[in-house]
């Protein structure tokens, strides 16, 4: 098992959408649970995502997070998250970064929409 932590960011934006999700909205508590289950299996697995290769890091990403590696676990065909590990021999921690939606995600790492 490995411990998930998340950056600043992503508490915060993650408090908002656990607030809208106690609401009833629809999509917040669908992304809550998509979240949940990437969770499950990250805390399993921690290279269940896809890694990224380094020239696609946004520069937000590396001033921002200081990041040395960058991993994306798509959540559904629509939602993506994205994370970093870090931590020891002994104990590896991944950090959630955000999470964002398909066209999103594109615009951050600079893929052309077809």
């Amino acid at each position: 098992m490995h411990e998930i932590r998340y950056s600043k960011e992503f508490n915060k934006d993650y408090s908002k959408l656990k607030e809208r999700g106690e609401k009833g909205q629809g999509e917040a508590t669908y992304l809550l649970k998509l979240i949940g289950n990437a969770t499950l299996k990250l805390s399993q697995d921690k290279e269940a995502g896809k890694k990224i290769p380094r020239k696609k890091w946004p520069k937000e990403y590396l001033q921002n997070f200081e990041v040395t590696n960058l991993w994306k676990f798509n959540l559904d065909t629509y939602w993506r998250l994205t994370y970093t590990i870090t931590g020891n021999q002994v104990s590896f921690f991944l950090i959630y970064l955000e999470y964002l939606d398909h066209k999103a995600y594109d615009r951050r790492f600079g893929y052309k929409r077809r």
